[in-house]
């Protein structure tokens, strides 16, 4: 897992430690700020940092208010603008503004920081909610209607005096086919924050030397893709070009929530690729979620582009619906 997608586990270590640690979490936005409601950074009681609160603006402002919670134990929530001459002299260059939540693990609880990082790794949906008038908190999961209207659209954020900072599962990219456009868009993917999956039962292609420290599953496409468990934080693309490989593929996510399935192919092979999925049994609602020829129609030639143009439309489908 990313650092800057671990921070809850960070944290946890360096307070088992005995070093102490707190949490900044981004509570609220206004304007261009850098980094969204939910973000994460967590400080050591050395002054370590893993993440980011504002992509280095005030980053230097809130380890110094982090230590000071850290000696005197007291959670806070800070303020930072344009030229905030109330917020340690700083300000975000950008034009936006933040309210940040530091919480010292040690105030927060132990317990409560544990159960999140339980829930992470079980890929169970969860929201951290802390009233910062009453410093009461508690974890609220999709059985909460409200929490699970904010799960859905991964929208942290305030509600009057309440922080609800949302921990949905790490995203992830199955790739199926270990292929050079592959070799581009999986370091891109790993970049734009997800965790990606090589998938190829063929042992030239799918190799470390062509895709040093992933991880690779040598197997058919559909038992490998049933044994990670899609679920709506998924997206799968197929680029084998291979029906034998690809469609079986096609037919597990189609079954599944991903948010995303997009197939390598032109307009010619598409079609073929509907009717063989039509006498498959696949209705037309299902084969309407496929993203065909795949990534945004950008121009793009070669493998590198190619990879640009599916991250862009992967993105594009998780942010705007």
């Amino acid at each position: 897992m990313q650092e800057i997608n671990a921070i809850p586990e960070i944290a946890l270590c360096w307070h088992r430690s005995g070093q102490g640690a707190v949490l900044a979490t981004v509570a609220e936005t206004w304007g261009s700020a850098p980094r969204p409601a939910g973000s994460q950074m967590a400080v050591s009681g050395v002054g370590e940092m893993a993440g980011s609160v504002s992509g280095g603006c005030v980053e230097g402002a809130v380890v110094a208010e982090a230590l000071a919670a850290l000696a005197d134990g007291a959670p806070r929530l800070l303020s930072f603008g344009v030229a905030d001459e109330d917020a340690f002299a700083v300000g975000l260059a950008c034009g936006g503004r933040i309210r940040v939540l530091l919480e010292p693990v040690a105030a927060l609880s132990e317990g409560l920081l544990e159960e999140i990082v339980a829930a992470r790794a079980l890929r169970r949906p969860i929201a951290y909610v802390v009233d910062t008038e009453s410093w009461a908190r508690r974890l609220a999961g999709p059985e909460d209607r409200e929490i699970a209207a904010r799960l859905r659209a991964d929208r942290s954020g305030c509600d009057g005096a309440r922080v609800i900072a949302l921990f949905n599962p790490p995203l992830r990219m199955a790739v199926v086919g270990a292929v050079h456009i592959a070799q581009a868009l999986v370091p891109m993917a790993r970049l734009a924050g997800f965790d990606p999956v090589v998938i190829d039962p063929r042992p030239a292609f799918a190799t470390q030397a062509r895709f040093p420290g992933e991880t690779i599953v040598e197997d058919w496409p559909d038992e490998a893709l049933a044994a990670l468990g899609l679920d709506a934080r998924a997206a799968v693309v197929t680029l084998t070009h291979d029906p034998k490989l690809d469609d079986p593929a096609i037919r597990v996510a189609l079954e599944s929530d991903v948010f995303y399935l997009g197939c390598l192919g032109s307009t010619r092979t598409h079609a073929k690729r509907l009717e063989r999925l039509r006498a498959a049994g696949l209705g037309e609602a299902q084969l309407c979620r496929i993203h065909a020829p795949v990534g945004l129609d950008i121009g793009a030639r070669t493998p590198a582009e190619i990879a640009t143009s599916v991250m862009a439309q992967v993105v594009q489908r998780l942010r705007l619906g």
